[in-house]
């Protein structure tokens, strides 16, 4: 039986409020969902705000972890050392593993995060959206 065609449909708007529409359709994978985000940051649709953790020094770790996954790792799967380094980069202050751990734990236990377990290796995803204001209103 055939896969049915699936339909992606991504509009973004530049800084001189020109839009521009993206419609795919057929298989889509991870690849090429990357590939759209890239085209899409490319028109400036995706804006580089400044963190806020260079405003506000005293922002809670676990807002600076979820800034980071939401950044980082929209949409493919990672593990706590993934987070920790790319979170040591961005934020550039040290973060332990343990720390991490615990932090992604109690973001899936919210529900902001997929976790899988196969054998002793534990990856997480960020939880897509309709989810999360399903759960969280």
């Amino acid at each position: 039986m055939p896969v049915p065609a699936r339909k992606m449909r991504v509009e973004v708007y530049d800084e001189q409020g020109n839009r521009y529409t993206i419609t795919f359709e057929g298989r889509v994978t991870r690849d090429k969902a990357l590939r759209i985000l890239d085209i899409v940051e490319l028109l400036g649709g995706m804006p580089t705000a400044q963190p806020e953790w260079e405003e506000n020094r005293e922002m809670p770790k676990i807002d600076k972890v979820r800034f980071v996954l939401e950044k980082h790792f929209p949409i493919v799967w990672f593990s706590a050392r993934d987070v920790q380094r790319v979170y040591e980069e961005e934020v550039k202050e040290p973060i332990s593993l343990s720390t991490v751990s615990t932090y992604l734990s109690r973001l899936a236990h919210r529900a902001l995060l997929v976790r899988s377990r196969e054998s002793n290796r534990v990856r997480y995803r960020v939880a897509p959206r309709s989810i999360q204001r399903t759960l969280y209103k």
